[in-house]
Formats: C-alpha cells, structure tokens, sequence
C-alpha cells in the first residue's frame, strides 16, 4: 500500500471515528433550580461541569459532577435536573456539558 493511499485511509477512518462521537443531541432539558440554600448564603452564581452517561434509549443514567465552583452548592440540583434530560436515541454515550448558574433576585 503506497504512503498516499495509508494516509487515505487514516483519513478516513479518524473521519468515521468522529463522526460515531458526535454530540448527542438533547430532546428535553430540564433547568436546576437555584438552591435556597446558596441564596440565603448569599451565593448568587456558580459553574459546574458534569458528565452524563446516556443510554441507546435516550435516557440519563448517571451524572458524575466533574467541576464545580464554588464546590458542593449546586451539585444536588444539577444531578437532579440533568437526570431528567432525554436524548434522542442511539449508542450508549458520555457527554460533558457546563452550567452557569446566576441568582437575578
């Protein structure tokens, strides 16, 4: 096989490899409510990163909280509510996704 035609193929095969981890897509999501708790703290914004594990049917099965800042205020409600999300189905899959959260009262 000419050198060309190997990269051709590596080409094509990292192709087909990014195109089987694409970004599931979400059919249902669910906002977390901004705990009481960090508003009485006098919390008003915060990130978290957390990861999904999603099933072929579409349904979260896990949320592993991955950042968070300030850490453990917001955690309870993200999992809550990222375990209400729906994906349209497919493979079993991971996904990261980012919250921001910002208390306007």
């Amino acid at each position: 096989m000419s050198l060309l035609r190997s990269a051709t193929v590596l080409a094509a095969s990292l192709m087909l490899a990014l195109a089987a981890h694409a970004t599931p897509k979400v059919v249902k999501k669910v906002p977390p409510d901004f705990p009481r708790e960090a508003a009485q703290k006098g919390i008003s914004t915060g990130v978290v990163k957390a990861k999904l594990t999603i099933e072929a049917d579409g349904k979260v099965s896990d949320v592993e909280i991955v950042e968070a800042e300030p850490k453990r205020v917001f955690d309870r409600a993200v999992k809550s509510a990222l375990m209400e999300w729906k994906f349209e189905p497919g493979e079993k899959a991971t996904h990261e996704v980012k919250l921001v959260f910002k208390n306007e009262d």
